[in-house]
């Protein structure tokens, strides 16, 4: 028997509607079987869709699980911060203040308020596997078009979702960039990664501090995430792992702009705390209303 669900669809990294990246929340899961899940991620065909549910830890708020339309994430970022809005804006209050505690599939995610608006995921502890280079010469096919900065080794950046990070010569050149769908197939096989993210260093007075591009060979066809909170994660944890080498990612934070490619204007905000990276962004609602599930 269905039921009405409270549904929210929210545009992620951004405060101008549709210049994002889209997420469907279910904030009432409760009862739903996984094929349900699953069913309800590949109907609304967005890159994730999340479902909140009762913790099974008693220092969490709420307790999430991520889908996409073929696959169940054990963490994702710009599902988690456009859940822990959609909660916020539906009433839920923090047990803790200051900050909201998501348990999703690799345990406890700290969520905060950002001081100039926007919300905040701290950053997962991150595993580093440098790339070898016999993989190099498929790495340029994939990305054919763009420079790679040859003094940088690509490195792949686990969070509990695994990103081949790469180092382009500038933003220009992320932007050059036209992927290849059988050689980003071939890398995410070969060295066991979800996807491959560029990065390049904006000039002095650009729109950010870096430009960056994800890219994922998922249902037999290359996508272009519009923006991505676990990419950012992974080069947020790469570029505090190296000490800044460029100086200008610093102990305090910095700017990245993505989606330019897919028409979006996604941005993102990097701080440190500690020394541990927080990765944030505003958030808007699209649509507000009630699922009959």
């Amino acid at each position: 028997m269905t039921r009405l669900r409270r549904f929210k669809q929210v545009d992620v990294f951004t405060a101008v509607p549709l210049k994002g990246n889209p997420l469907a929340v279910i904030l009432d899961a409760e009862g739903l079987t996984d094929a349900e899940m699953f069913a309800m991620a590949r109907w609304t065909n967005l890159s994730e869709t999340t479902f909140v549910l009762t913790p099974t830890s008693p220092d969490a708020d709420y307790r999430v699980r991520i889908f996409t339309p073929d696959k169940e994430l054990l963490f994702a970022g710009h599902p988690t911060l456009g859940t822990a809005y959609a909660l916020l804006q539906d009433g839920l209050v923090a047990k803790k203040p200051g900050y909201l505690v998501q348990e999703c599939g690799i345990g406890q995610v700290l969520v905060n308020r950002l001081q100039g608006g926007g919300l905040a995921f701290a950053a997962p502890p991150a595993v580093l596997k440098p790339l070898c280079a016999a993989h190099h010469p498929l790495l340029a096919a994939a990305l054919h078009g763009g420079k790679i900065q040859e003094n940088v080794t690509p490195t792949a950046v686990d969070i509990g979702i695994n990103w081949l990070m790469v180092r382009m010569e500038n933003a220009q050149e992320c932007l050059n960039i036209t992927a290849d769908a059988t050689a980003i197939e071939q890398l995410q096989k070969q060295f066991g990664v979800d996807g491959v993210a560029v990065y390049g260093l904006h000039d002095e007075q650009g729109p950010a501090d870096y430009e960056v591009r994800a890219f994922i060979f998922e249902q037999d066809v290359l996508v272009e995430d519009p923006v991505t909170g676990s990419a950012n994660a992974c080069l947020a944890q790469l570029l505090h792992a190296a000490a800044f080498p460029d100086g200008r990612g610093t102990a305090q934070g910095y700017r990245v702009r993505q989606g330019t490619q897919r028409q979006r204007d996604g941005r993102v905000t990097v701080t440190f705390v500690d020394g541990k990276p927080w990765i944030g962004g505003d958030t808007c609602t699209l649509i507000d209303g009630t699922l009959d599930l």
